[in-house]
């Protein structure tokens, strides 16, 4: 079932991290030095997310030259979801031809921390750590026909690149749940 992202109010502290990604090294808040950080929520079952997984690759390594960090997170409960354990995740980096840290949420303690509700969810911090934008890519989702060119995503980076505010509001991404664990 598809859901919305929740609308965590700008201005918001970026929750600290400390997990390791699918490569085996370990990746925390503190040691991400670019001035704009992007933390998206991902996985690899979703077909919302494998609709903008290319897409994504192209905005992602688009502004890695120009101050923009990207870390993906994966917060799915893989004992339910098998095809989102780290295995699978290295595939999908290689397929969407992604070159930013995809980490491990096993604890799902990130997640629930920054509030992501579902796959894909974006969440823009500036130069303080501080949320600048949250919300979708695009209006694209798989078979409604919507162009799917990241439009929404590239604005509020490069606003956020600039020292300026994304206007609101702000679109919510729509994808699949969160797969949290019982309890």
């Amino acid at each position: 079932m598809a859901l919305q992202s929740l609308m965590v109010p700008i201005g918001t502290p970026a929750p600290d991290f400390d997990l390791e990604s699918v490569d085996g090294t370990r990746l925390a808040l503190r040691d991400v030095s670019a001035p704009v950080l992007l933390v998206a929520f991902l996985c690899n079952h979703c077909p919302y997310v494998r609709h903008v997984e290319a897409e994504l690759g192209r905005v992602t390594a688009e502004f890695a030259d120009r101050g923009v960090a990207t870390v993906g997170v994966c917060s799915n409960d893989t004992d339910a979801y098998p095809e989102d354990d780290a295995a699978h995740l290295r595939d999908q980096l290689t397929r969407a031809a992604w070159s930013f840290p995809y980490l491990l949420d096993s604890s799902q303690q990130v997640g629930r921390a920054y509030q992501a509700a579902c796959t894909p969810d974006f969440f823009v911090y500036d130069r303080d750590r501080r949320l600048a934008y949250r919300g979708a890519m695009d209006d694209s989702s798989p078979r409604n026909g919507e162009p799917n060119d990241g439009r929404y995503l590239r604005r509020a980076l490069a606003l956020v690149l600039a020292g300026e505010k994304v206007p609101e509001p702000h679109v919510p991404s729509m994808g699949c749940s969160i797969k949290w664990r019982q309890g």
